[in-house]
């Protein structure tokens, strides 16, 4: 990997310092709960600093408390940044918090997934961003990459420059200081050994504060780091290089063997039965008063809420056109289902035969729309790590995902009506098929919101389309076509009026049956005459010429009540995450 590029060194420094915090578990039952112990320790400007430890020593917890992913009020203690009180709104504007998962979109390249960063955290051009995610590639070393997809197959990008690209993402604001937990998981120690030397190229010639966490450092590695803060069960052993370390552990009069790392001896020492504490001044109690005072967590945005609905609206665009299961799939199943539903019921004039066509249409069209949940919940993952960062409101998001969409949704519903509608012989009128297609797209609009709804809500897919298909089915029990309205019980009435099939299936028996040529359409012949006519069936099934329109209108309602929903539980989401 080339080294980065040389930039002027930082003006504004910063360093952090926590003073005999300690942490516990939120509502726990017990003291036993608490995660960290009085812990104080340091991260000055211009040094990479490792957090290293045990697993389950508190180092994850610790990095979060200082990058304010943890609240300073849920926090005892004082956590200073150049000597004064955190403000954690002003903090995240000036640091980058890179969390051990790759929250990245798989069918972005690295230079996208950077340039739409930048555009939704800088207050900058479009130019402007571009040149600074140039610049931020030469810096990473991701030149050769660039343009290949993230998780491309064979053409995609190595662990370590993922790993790169993530750090990327949350350095392209040149934040003054830099939080990383665990960078080197998962990678091979030559890419492991890349990441941290870029690190320490960045923290010694630019200024930056950088704190990582890392797990059983190698000794090329350990090299590389100016100071280690080691933990264990909570509480702070050692601050400091590992030649103090190896000093002090010769003072305290042990031997360490010959070729063995001084960390991982210092560790599996605390692990034995002496705990011990490396430096005599660690654990000492400090008698400061954290602020209780609320911080209003103020996010200032780079862009307006045009601007952020533009930006995501092209890059989940983007991400759509690329994902050919969810794209393509649907649109050659769209053609497929039309061409072979109109076969099965070409020229079906029996009533009851196309009652359900209709039934089996809604049924098809609801039910196919839950292949867009593995999106969501993945989108979902990324939203609450750049909305928790102040990219953009979450407000913004729901729109830009409503509005990219329309056109796809609208592109199926078309090439399932247009076969379809004919094949089957449904009224000629032009008027009829536009009406016929605009209730398809509505159907598709309604089942998008719907999964988009409960997606925010469900941990993973399994439960989500658990949860997604029972309440499709009760939907469709429910929606008049098994079981009349007058015979459902009144303790079950409400679930007719919630039913997605109720709607449709009405617009569906009007637009066939309704108006003057279908009232007077003959739909069942005897030798004595006409049984029932189209006016009379639709009076038997308690419908009305007026209910056409309005029953648009209602599934618009839907529309815009599921998203409405959908906001509000990711904007909870995304507000606990932040506090």
């Amino acid at each position: 990997m080339d080294p980065p590029s040389p930039m002027k060194p930082r003006k504004n420094r910063y360093r952090i310092e926590t003073k005999s915090i300690s942490y516990c578990v939120p509502n726990a039952p017990s003291r036993q709960a608490a995660i960290l112990k009085n812990v104080t320790c340091n991260a000055p400007s211009g040094q990479l600093v490792a957090i290293v430890g045990p697993s389950g020593a508190g180092k994850t917890t610790l990095l979060s408390i200082l990058a304010g992913a943890i609240h300073p009020c849920n926090v005892s203690g004082a956590i200073l940044v150049n000597g004064s009180p955190m403000e954690v709104s002003r903090f995240r504007r000036i640091s980058g918090h890179v969390t051990q998962d790759d929250a990245l979109f798989p069918l972005l390249t690295p230079e996208e997934s950077l340039l739409y960063s930048a555009r939704l955290r800088l207050k900058a051009t479009k130019s402007e961003a571009a040149n600074r995610v140039h610049e931020l590639i030469d810096e990473l070393g991701l030149s050769h990459v660039a343009g290949s997809t993230i998780s491309g197959g064979n053409c995609g990008i190595s662990g370590g420059e993922r790993r790169r690209v993530s750090i990327g993402v949350d350095m392209v604001h040149d934040p003054a200081v830099l939080l990383l937990e665990e960078p080197t998981s998962g990678l091979d120690s030559v890419s492991a050994l890349q990441i941290i030397k870029m690190l320490k190229c960045m923290a010694s010639s630019q200024g930056k504060t950088i704190v990582l966490t890392i797990h059983q450092p190698g000794y090329r590695i350990l090299e590389l780091i100016d100071q280690i803060i080691l933990i264990c069960d909570g509480m702070v052993r050692h601050q400091g290089s590992i030649v103090s370390m190896e000093s002090r552990l010769v003072k305290l009069g042990h031997v360490i063997p010959t070729h063995v790392n001084v960390l991982e001896f210092a560790m599996d020492t605390m692990s034995g039965s002496k705990i011990f504490e490396l430096e005599e001044n660690v654990g000492k109690k400090h008698e400061t008063q954290i602020s209780r005072q609320a911080d209003h967590d103020q996010v200032l945005y780079a862009n307006s809420h045009v601007g952020e609905v533009l930006i995501l609206s092209e890059r989940f665009f983007k991400n759509v056109l690329r994902t050919r299961q969810l794209f393509m799939a649907r649109m050659v199943q769209s053609i497929l289902a039309g061409i072979g539903l109109g076969t099965i019921f070409m020229n079906v004039m029996n009533i009851q035969a196309r009652l359900g066509f209709f039934a089996f249409s809604l049924t098809f069209l609801l039910s196919s729309t839950t292949e867009g949940l593995p999106v969501y919940l993945q989108e979902k993952r990324i939203l609450q790590r750049e909305t928790s960062r102040g990219a953009y409101r979450v407000s913004s998001y729901v729109i830009a995902n409503a509005l990219v969409f329309l056109p796809f949704l609208l592109a199926g519903a078309l090439l399932y009506t247009v076969p379809v509608y004919w094949l089957v012989g449904l009224r000629t009128e032009l008027d009829r098929f536009l009406y016929f297609s605009l209730v398809v797209w509505m159907v598709m609009l309604m089942a998008n919101s719907f999964v988009a709804c409960f997606s925010a809500i469900v941990p993973n897919f399994i439960m989500g389309n658990s949860v997604i298909a029972g309440l499709m089915g009760s939907f469709f029990l429910f929606s008049g076509y098994f079981i009349s309205k007058d015979n459902i019980p009144k303790y079950w009435i409400f679930m007719h009026y919630l039913s997605l099939f109720k709607y449709p299936f009405e617009a569906f028996v009007l637009n066939e049956y309704g108006g003057e040529k279908g009232r007077r359409e003959c739909l069942e012949m005897e030798p004595s005459g006409c049984v029932i006519t189209g006016g009379m069936f639709v009076k038997q099934y308690g419908l009305r010429e007026t209910q056409r329109w309005s029953n648009i209108w209602v599934m618009l309602g839907f529309i815009v009540g599921y998203r409405v929903l959908c906001f509000i539980f990711l904007w909870f989401k995304c507000k606990k995450m932040r506090r």
